[in-house]
């Protein structure tokens, strides 16, 4: 078994290869053009038809899906997908290729046997049917947000002249509503903005119902949406995409690990007899947050 580690980026790969002694036989820079991506990937099956295949480990980002597609399409035995570590300070795109080959080669066995690897925060990328369906969840709250920015740029202008009192209703989403703001009378610059943005929020709305029946006609067939938006204060796109985001329920050992993936339960630091519950502040990586 050969066993590969890809530091993915948009331009290139930084691949690590090793052979079941866990000697490192391989170490280049591809770039992802397709036709050294495919030039590389025959090379590799050639090498791995030799060896019963391989394995690969690739950290989990935006631009995954061509990768692991590739993988699979390649035959790879086992795809894993991991959470990075960003807490060296030593990063470079060639050690950590060599650090992901290294924690694939030690749990070689484990992964093998089916167990769960060591020192590995493993992802277990979601199915097609659920991907899209977080896709198109994502894009109608993306709509959504905007269609929210564009009511309060209109409330915005009625307040420059205190007109909101007048509207026929405080309900700003209602029809009623917006057929009062076609017709009342603003200086020709707030009238030009008000007008544009009552045609954006009308295409909003368009395209919000659009998804909305697109994710409904796909997800008619699940009973589960029915019992998820049975409880009070989920509505059926809510739970649609909470199903969406938990997929398989049986990735999950027990309720503490479908807590603890939606980030719900709280981190507790312990030391020298101190407790404290809660988010563990982070200097560094806020720093970093910050600094984008």
């Amino acid at each position: 078994m050969l066993y590969l580690a890809i530091d993915q980026h948009r331009d290139q790969l930084t691949i690590n290869l090793r052979n079941e002694q866990g000697d490192v036989i391989q170490k280049d820079q591809i770039s992802t053009k397709h036709d050294d991506i495919k030039d590389f990937f025959d090379k590799l099956a050639r090498q791995a038809g030799k060896h019963r295949g391989f394995m690969a480990i690739v950290e989990v980002c935006g631009f995954n899906d061509w990768l692991i597609e590739k993988l699979k399409e390649y035959k790879c035995n086992e795809i894993v997908v991991m959470q990075p570590d960003s807490s060296s300070n030593k990063k470079t795109d060639k050690r950590d290729a060599n650090a992901l080959g290294e924690l694939l080669w030690n749990n070689r066995k484990r992964l093998k046997n089916g167990e769960r690897p060591n020192g590995i925060r493993r992802i277990i990328p979601a199915s097609q049917k659920d991907a899209e369906a977080r896709q198109l969840s994502n894009f109608r709250q993306f709509l959504i947000t905007q269609r929210t920015r564009l009511v309060n740029k209109i409330k915005g202008i009625l307040n420059k002249h205190n007109m909101l009192q007048d509207a026929p209703t405080k309900l700003s989403w209602t029809n009623k509503f917006r057929k009062w703001l076609e017709t009342v009378t603003l200086p020709s610059v707030d009238r030009l903005e008000v007008d544009a943005h009552l045609e954006l929020w009308k295409t909003c709305d368009k395209q919000i119902i659009t998804i909305e029946m697109e994710l409904a006609k796909r997800t008619e067939d699940n009973k589960e949406v029915a019992k998820i938006a049975a409880i009070p204060g989920i509505t059926a796109m809510g739970a649609i995409a909470l199903l969406a985001r938990i997929g398989d329920i049986r990735r999950f050992k027990n309720p503490d690990s479908l807590a603890n993936d939606f980030g719900l339960t709280p981190g507790c630091h312990n030391t020298a007899g101190k407790q404290r519950l809660g988010a563990k502040k982070d200097k560094s990586k806020r720093q970093v947050k910050e600094g984008f």
